[in-house]
């Protein structure tokens, strides 16, 4: 029984590892695209200013 306790135990401990870790990589993914999006965006300004529009 006391084996079985540990192993549900560690699956447990496992899952809530694996779930802080998907919303961990999934704000800094979300983050990665927003800093892609506003550098996009400031370039085309940049450019449309350089060439007079």
């Amino acid at each position: 029984m006391g084996n079985a306790t540990g192993l549900v135990l560690l699956a447990l401990f496992g899952a809530v590892f694996f779930y802080i870790l998907y919303g961990v990589v999934r704000a800094a993914v979300r983050d990665g695209i927003l800093q892609a999006d506003e550098r996009r965006r400031r370039r085309a300004a940049d450019e449309s200013e350089r060439l007079g529009g």
